[in-house]
């Protein structure tokens, strides 16, 4: 089976799955495992990926008042690589090519390949997608098997995070200019882990908050999760964002428990690894409970 994967979080599923040989098609972010990162991009950015946030954030909303996609899909390299199965998604256009501009360029094949969109808003529709790849490729005991693996993981952060005696006012924030908070199944994360969401609606797309809002939350732990940055860059945008005066109020500045997190890899992608990243969430949360520290490079105290 030859497939091409639109989304990094299909791709990374499909490795685990052991199916990295049949990959024939990545996008331009698929960079987990390493190997996937060197399969042909289908998928090219029309926003300036190194740009600062405000003017990523401008470019995107320039694109969707037009009416435009964020990203372009190389028809041509679709239809030399002829895939059997396409995986993509139809979550969030941001984050992926929208399913008009892969109609367009599946137009131009001869041979109609299988198309599997993912729609995930929680954890478990992330394990349940895990599923729907393994049907979709024939590896549907594998995939039953990596489902179940990551499903008991974060059950049993959640069953030791519920002998903390407090759970901290959490601050996810997605974006930092302007601000956004994390939704979908970061809540979710957030809650296993043993913290209380401030603003983050689970379930529900990302949204953008105010100053004032943040500034009200009394949140105790802030964890910067940049949609689409590792923990360098998050770093970069934090240090280089002006905050208001009342962010130093906040409990979780003034008693230094503000956290960047790799995004890319533990938070933003819905895939295998967000199972770690409830698990680095709960270290960050209750360390007397999680003492055991997480993959190097996957936070940062600011």
């Amino acid at each position: 089976m030859r497939i091409c994967s639109l989304l990094p979080s299909a791709t990374e599923i499909l490795y685990a799955l052991g199916l990295g040989d049949s990959v024939v098609g990545v996008t331009h972010e698929c960079d987990f495992p390493p190997d996937a990162a060197k399969k042909p991009a289908l998928i090219r950015p029309r926003v300036d990926p190194q740009a600062a946030a405000s003017e990523i954030d401008r470019q995107v909303s320039e694109l969707v008042a037009r009416g435009e996609s964020i990203y372009a899909v190389d028809a041509e390299l679709l239809g030399s690589l002829a895939p059997d199965l396409i995986i993509t998604q139809d979550l969030c256009h941001v984050c992926a090519a929208s399913p008009d501009d892969l109609a367009t360029a599946l137009t131009r094949l001869p041979k109609k390949p299988r198309v599997l969109a993912l729609t995930p808003h929680s954890l478990r529709d992330v394990w349940d997608d895990v599923r729907k790849i393994g049907d979709a490729t024939q590896r549907r005991r594998e995939a039953q098997a990596l489902s179940i693996t990551l499903e008991q993981k974060v059950a049993a952060i959640e069953a030791r995070a519920a002998q903390a005696k407090t759970r901290p006012r959490v601050l996810c924030i997605e974006w930092l200019d302007p601000y956004y908070v994390g939704g979908h199944w970061v809540p979710e994360m957030v809650a296993k882990a043993g913290g209380q969401d401030v603003l983050g609606r689970a379930g529900e797309a990302s949204f953008r908050v105010s100053a004032e809002e943040i500034a009200a939350t009394g949140a105790e732990i802030i964890i910067v999760m940049p949609c689409g940055f590792g923990v360098e860059r998050a770093v970069s945008e934090y240090r280089a964002t002006k905050f208001p005066d009342r962010w130093l109020d906040l409990p979780a500045v003034r008693e230094g428990r503000v956290f960047a997190i790799d995004a890319n890899s533990y938070s933003a992608r819905p895939g295998p690894r967000l199972a770690d990243g409830v698990a680095i969430l709960a270290h960050l949360f209750h360390p007397n409970l999680f003492p055991a520290p997480p993959p190097e490079g996957s936070f940062r105290k600011l």
